[in-house]
């Protein structure tokens, strides 16, 4: 059986671009599976993303058991914390916060996960999240207590993905938090693409398909949309196959 991360690897050397609904587990009501996801498997979303910066205990399994009824898309673990990790998925974002300095977000979290992991067949996939300023406060600023990097400040960006890269993570996540006001801009992207060799994830604040294909044609090769599709499920309909 392929690895996901091998199926993301083939998928850009065929220059497919990808794009992964996000789901918080918080906001999205176990009602809402079958019709939800008969508007995800008729578009061209390739995998889904679970997780959300405050999630109580179990809520991300049960969602996780019923979204694998309904989609043979891989279902990967987005964490906010170690206890949304289940093996009802396919596989886990190992997220390190490396854009922050708070070392419970850089590798205490991690290991505190290891009892659970070991325990699981998840494919695990390292990955360096670089949170990203975009106009308000976020969620993942809030519970990590970490500062973003400014927008303007594209070296230091470029060079924390750098860094992830050179640390070992497999994928990069550019990330402005959910309900953004500004998604990350075309030109970081670009440069952080022309700087990595490993594929490179963006998400929130795109809102609508020509936010979609301009953070696509920067280079980003897998896109995540989340609150869009909470607050306007029609943006299914721009995504049909």
């Amino acid at each position: 059986m392929n690895s996901i991360y091998s199926d993301i690897q083939r998928s850009i050397l065929n220059n497919e671009k990808l794009l992964a609904v996000l789901i918080d587990p918080d906001k999205f009501s176990v009602e809402n599976v079958t019709s939800f996801f008969k508007k995800v498997n008729q578009s061209i979303a390739t995998h889904i993303f679970i997780g959300g910066s405050t999630v109580e205990d179990k809520v991300t399994e049960v969602l996780v058991s019923e979204i694998k009824k309904h989609t043979k898309r891989p279902v990967i673990i987005f964490p906010g914390d170690v206890s949304q990790i289940t093996d009802k998925a396919d596989a886990l974002l190992f997220l390190s916060l490396i854009s922050g300095r708070n070392p419970e977000y850089l590798i205490g979290k991690h290991i505190e996960s290891i009892p659970i992991l070991k325990n699981t067949n998840l494919e695990v996939l390292p990955t360096g999240y670089i949170l990203i300023e975009s106009g308000k406060q976020t969620a993942v600023e809030r519970v990590t207590k970490t500062q973003p990097i400014d927008r303007s400040n594209i070296q230091k960006i470029t060079d924390t993905a750098k860094a992830g890269e050179f640390l070992g993570m497999k994928l990069m996540y550019l990330e402005a938090g959910s309900g953004a006001l500004n998604p990350i801009t075309n030109k970081i992207i670009a440069k952080v693409k022309d700087e990595i060799q490993i594929p490179l994830i963006v998400g929130g604040g795109i809102k609508n398909i020509v936010q979609l294909e301009s953070a696509y044609n920067s280079g980003a090769d897998i896109v995540v949309i989340g609150t869009a599709f909470e607050q306007c499920e029609s943006f299914f309909d721009d995504l049909k196959k």
